[in-house]
Parts: structure tokens; sequence; C-alpha cells
């Protein structure tokens, strides 16, 4: 039974790690800053939908409008959908977003770059994934960071669309796992309190079961980010974060958020994480 098991799961491998790395380096790289509605993040999206693509996913572009503080702006999500199973089996939806908070000169490559690059990790993981079962989507989301601060129409944008793009496909929902500063080197993932208490203890379960006990850890804080509209409409959702990047968080949201200060290690017991998560809940 146990050898079955191995059999059908799917490995985060360090291949996959250093393609994430490497796909969270090329987006820095190349596309800084990446401010929603820019030029630069429209450079993102098609950089990440490159990247994924090149893993034999197949990735929809979902652009829209949306009303913000400065006007009405242009934005683009990036969905890539994989169903291994009839519409009995329900989804795990998988989010980061990649955008870079407005006017912070944030290279955002913790904050936005690590996940964005982890997704596409992850993406390559279920290419070689021997016996894949169960429907799994990735969703890259524009338009997380607020211009001023969060409100109906200031911050999360991508996700309150990705939500109602959910809802419309009529889909059936087992969870949604947010994905947000994980390549973080002095690496401490944390589960917000403002999430579906047994999903967060699963993703504590899933760090132990990856040989990293104690990674994961519940909070009391609550945070806002892009898994709050999926809560909002109703479907299961947490949202795994690093909320201690730099001493007192003092690189978040600054120039300091640079490659330097992530690593391919982090991403591998992140992806190791992940991994385990969808091995538990499909």
């Amino acid at each position: 039974m146990f050898s079955l098991f191995l059999a059908a799961a799917i490995e985060f491998t360090p291949q996959d790690a250093r393609l994430a790395f490497d796909r969270a380096k090329g987006l820095v790289a190349q596309c800084t800053p990446r401010d929603a509605g820019t030029i630069r993040g429209r450079l993102a999206a098609n950089y990440l939908l490159d990247a994924a693509s090149s893993t034999g996913a197949d990735v929809r572009r979902d652009g829209f409008m949306a009303m913000t503080p400065n006007g009405e702006r242009e934005f683009t999500n990036l969905y890539a959908e994989y169903k291994f199973a009839d519409e009995s089996f329900k989804w795990v939806v998988l989010v980061s977003h990649y955008d870079t908070k407005p006017g912070a000169g944030c290279p955002g490559a913790n904050d936005g770059a690590s996940t964005s690059g982890l997704l596409v990790g992850v993406a390559n993981a279920i290419a070689n994934w021997k016996t894949p079962r169960g429907n799994i989507m990735l969703i890259w989301t524009d338009g997380e960071e607020c211009i001023s601060s969060y409100g109906p129409n200031d911050g999360l944008w991508g996700a309150k669309r990705a939500a109602e793009y959910i809802v419309a496909r009529q889909r059936r929902v087992q969870a949604v796992v947010c994905l947000d500063m994980l390549g973080d080197k002095d690496l401490s993932i944390s589960v917000p309190s403002n999430g579906t208490p047994t999903l967060g203890k699963i993703a504590v379960h899933a760090a132990r079961r990856a040989g990293y006990p104690g990674l994961v850890q519940l909070m009391a804080e609550t945070v806002k980010d892009d898994h709050v509209p999926f809560l909002e409409k109703g479907f299961p959702a947490i949202d795994l974060i690093d909320f201690s990047y730099g001493p007192g968080n003092s690189f978040w949201h600054t120039p300091k958020d640079t490659v330097e200060n992530i690593s391919e290690g982090s991403l591998l017991k992140s992806g190791r994480v992940v991994a385990e998560l969808l091995n538990i809940l499909l």
C-alpha cells in the first residue's frame, strides 16, 4: 500500500525548485516594476504565460477592466487547468499574485515573483506526475496590491475576478490555497486566522509529511490577501505566507525585496509542502 501511494504521489523535485527560482529571477530582471495596469505589468503576464506554457501547461489569459482609485485600468490573470477526473471530483486551486506594490520602488522578488515562479515549478511537477489524479487549477493574479488602502475598488482585483471565474464555470472547489512571499531565505510559513480552519490544520500536517515539522504554523493574526475574495464567495481557502521578511519584516514593500534575499532552497521547501497538500487533498 505504501509503495502504491508513493507511485501515485506528486513530487516537487530540486529541478522544479531550480526552475521556480530561475523564473522568479527572470521576472524580477525583465519585468520590474510590474505594477498592475502598466506596460511592465502586461510584460510580466506575457513572461509568466510563456514560462508556464513551456512546461506543457495550457495557459489561458484573462484580460479585464476594473475601477481603481486612479480610474479604470486593465488587468491580466492567467489560468492553467488540469482536469484529471470527472466533475464529481472537486478542484484544488493554487493562487499567486505577480504584481508589485505601486510606487514603492520594490523589485518584488519575494512578494510576487517567488510564488509566481513557484507555480511554474508546480506546473512542471504536474507535467512529470506519473499517475495524476483529481483536478487542479493554477492562477497567477494581477492587482493584488492596493494603491492606497484595501477596499471595494482598491486591491485584490485579480483574485476577485478569479473567484467570479470559478463561480461562473460552476467549479466544485475543495480548497483554494493562496501562496505569498514563500521564497524568503529565512523561511517560516504562517497560516493567518482568516481562513478555513480545517485547511490550516492540513497545511501544518503537509509540512510534517514533507519533512519540515514546524515550518508551517497557525497564526492568530489576520492578513488581507488573495484568499479573501474566495472566502467571500463561499470557497474553503487559506493563505500560506511568510510575513516575517527581514528583521521586523523590514524588507517587505521596499527596495530590499531583491533576489539576493530569496533562495532556491526555500522554494524547494515551499514546493514540497504544496505537493504534500495536493497529495492529501486529491
